[in-house]
């Protein structure tokens, strides 16, 4: 996907300013401190209030740090209450350096306490500053103006002075908890769900400051020996915060396997995508997908499915790569982050490894049992520049890795019939097949001796804007679509209808037309060809379908019964493309075929490559055992073609012979050959000059 081009200076411009302002912050807010300090000592001023009060203060400082290490978890980084409330007290009764220093030691101390989080320490330190001094700034515009040696103290506390708390409270939080936010948190574009959730929270730490702040200070002032019993209070609203937080996170997780959940990952794919961005780096994402494993619930049940998915999850977490991440979307559908990735080609050798973890053996109850997987890999910034877009790509390719049982597939935007492109693509392909405008050409297929052996119709498509488009692209819409039975439909149609105008002029000759597995899989397939023949009035040995291995992969009994009726019928079989499936042997012996033809790619290095020849040669000896004719597709040469002849192949077909043509030429190719066959022109040019050199000498040729 091509980023817009409003898109690269907006990311261009994150990369300079994020970095910089944790950075910007903390030098400010350093700059504020020091000054802060040289102006409260050359006044005289003390910086932080003694006596009982003081005292009460430290005390009650120290509880709520303690609070705050024993959690022993990373519940404050979400944000705390209780050292808000209280550096917010402070700053009412105190002025700005006293709360600025009980700020400074809950951070300080907590961050000691965890030391790997020290960087988000100092710039919640920093920005703590700030937001006291907004605070300050705010109380300063009612006139009052605290500090030490003149604390705040109205005539009462009542609804009189509600503007100048609300204000105070409203100035700390918002320049705090907004600073906080574009310095640490990755930008999206949007407001994800965990965002959401903190601003709710900070919505009730407000309410908290508003409520708890003045009765500290009032405390303070009347019974300052009392604050530490602020501590209950303080630690219940740390708690409460927490508890939101908590269950704001369990709802990006999996109930079952505990895994991060489809939201989480959006999420957290929108930071790693922030982060290679700001580096220049790749990130990918795989999404994997169980095969059969519908068939495990049906047969053993639901528990038993959940066992498993137990099972593969704790798997997939001892399989994940340094620094990947992993999540259950739903049912059997697991994706994996990779946050920096050196290649395409790495992505998808990590996909293969994941695939490979979760296709060892499993054990349930005694019962062993083998559950493969497909894999599809999307990598930013080539597939895609955002979290849904490389999900959306990541979907396409695992799909594709399920249709081709490939285990592993990157994306290919070729492949991809849900762009817009293709979209439209198919829009009018349905409509082009409606109005007959989808031509079948002809190509031959002749036998050594020259004699045409049959045609295989190929279907060819002149978009009105596009002009030729290719018949992979087309063809791999319909076949993702759903179109696919409509255009073999119209496809035997025509075919059929040409080879009765054929033999309406004497020209008996088989065509064989390709069908995909989607179209062996409908229901009452055999007997539609049936009575299309007999429509047309066409003998069934006239019409040879031509199919693939892949046929029996999906339904194969299903597959087997359609090609069985098929030969009932009297129609022959052709294996297409022989050599490029995955169990071309064991399938050979049970598709009711009379023909085996050689894939292009086998035969177009037939001449220079001796591995190729082999396969080629060995191919011919097991088709023959079996009692099979054998065409090889792709020739384009003379020498090619007497290799082939050489190996005892029965029939050619490619350029040497004839490109695909449209009716009436191929309708004309037919008529000059005539009862003489098909020559090479190599060999009519040595009969040419055979016969000029049996002449007499003189006799001249009429």
């Amino acid at each position: 996907m091509k980023p817009t081009d409003s898109a690269a200076p907006a990311s261009r411009l994150r990369r300079l300013v994020v970095p910089a302002l944790p950075a910007t912050i903390v030098t400010v807010a350093g700059l504020a401190l020091a000054t802060g300090v040289i102006v409260t000592l050359g006044e005289g001023d003390a910086l932080f209030p003694g006596q009982s009060v003081g005292w009460s203060l430290a005390i009650l400082t120290g509880i709520i740090v303690g609070h705050l290490v024993a959690l022993g978890r990373d519940r404050w980084w979400g944000g705390t209450g209780s050292g808000a409330a209280l550096a917010l007290a402070v700053l009412l009764l105190y002025g700005w350096m006293p709360a600025v220093l009980v700020s400074l030691s809950v951070v300080v101390l907590v961050g000691a306490a965890r030391r790997h989080r020290w960087r988000q320490a100092v710039v919640h330190g920093a920005v703590d500053i700030l937001g006291l001094g907004t605070a300050a700034l705010g109380l300063a515009a009612f006139g009052v103006a605290s500090s030490v040696r003149h604390p705040w103290a109205p005539s009462s506390w009542n609804l009189s002075v509600l503007p100048e708390v609300v204000v105070t409270a409203a100035g700390y939080l918002l320049v705090s908890r907004g600073l906080l936010w574009v310095s640490l948190t990755p930008r999206t574009g949007q407001l994800p769900a965990i965002p959401r959730t903190a601003v709710v929270r900070q919505a009730l730490v407000g309410i908290a400051l508003l409520g708890i702040s003045p009765l500290i200070a009032v405390c303070a002032i009347h019974a300052p020996l009392l604050l530490p019993l602020f501590a209950v209070p303080l630690i219940a609203l740390d708690s409460t915060l927490w508890i939101a937080r908590a269950r704001a996170e369990e709802q990006l997780r999996d109930p079952l396997t505990g895994l991060p959940n489809r939201q989480w990952l959006l999420e957290r794919t929108w930071t790693a995508l922030d982060d290679a961005e700001r580096v220049g780096a790749r990130s990918a994402l795989v999404l994997i997908d169980l095969d059969r494993f519908r068939s495990v619930n049906d047969t053993l049940g639901h528990l038993a499915g959940d066992r498993l998915l137990l099972q593969i999850a704790d798997r997939l977490r001892h399989a994940l790569p340094r620094g990947a991440e992993a999540a259950r979307l739903g049912g059997d559908e697991f994706a994996v982050l990779l946050p920096t990735t050196d290649s395409l080609t790495s992505s998808q050798r990590a996909a293969r490894n994941l695939v490979a973890a979760l296709g060892s053996p499993l054990d349930l109850d005694g019962l062993t049992l083998v559950l493969e997987a497909s894999a599809g890999v999307a990598v930013f910034p080539d597939h895609a520049l955002d979290a849904e877009g490389l999900l959306r790509r990541a979907d396409v390719a695992m799909y594709q890795a399920k249709r081709d049982r490939s285990g592993v597939e990157l994306y290919e935007a070729k492949r991809d019939g849900n762009t817009p492109d293709r979209l439209g693509l198919l829009g009018d392909l349905r409509r082009a097949l409606d109005a007959g405008d989808v031509e079948l050409h002809y190509q031959p297929k002749v036998g050594f001796d020259g004699h045409v052996a049959g045609l295989e119709a190929l279907v060819r498509w002149v978009h009105p804007d596009r002009g030729r488009v290719p018949p992979d692209e087309f063809i791999a819409i319909a076949e993702s679509s759903g179109l696919m039975p409509r255009l073999t439909e119209y496809v035997l149609e025509t075919a059929l209808a040409q080879v009765a105008r054929w033999r309406a002029m004497g020209l008996e000759v088989p065509v064989a037309v390709n069908v995909s597995p989607r179209d062996v899989h409908s229901p009452g397939f055999a007997g539609a060809v049936a009575a299309r023949l007999a429509r047309h009035r066409v003998p069934p040995g006239a019409l040879q379908l031509e199919i693939t291995e892949h046929v029996l992969l999906e339904d194969p009994q299903r597959a087997a019964d359609t090609l069985a009726g098929l030969t009932a019928h009297g129609v022959k079989m052709s294996l297409d493309d022989f050599g490029t499936g995955y169990s071309s042997l064991v399938h050979l012996r049970r598709l009711p075929v009379s023909e085996l033809k050689i894939d292009r790619s086998f035969v177009a290095r037939l001449a220079v490559d001796t591995e190729d020849a082999e396969i080629v040669r060995c191919t011919l000896d097991l088709a023959h055992s079996l009692g099979l004719l054998v065409v090889a597709e792709g020739v384009e040469d003379d020498e090619t073609w007497e290799r082939l002849r050489d190996l005892g192949c029965d029939a050619v077909q490619g350029w040497l012979v004839a490109a695909a043509m449209p009716p009436d030429e191929t309708t004309a190719w037919l008529r000059a050959r005539g009862e003489r066959g098909w020559q090479r022109e190599s060999e009519t040019a040595a009969l040419a000059a055979e016969k000029a050199a049996e002449r007499p000498s003189g006799q001249v040729l009429n």
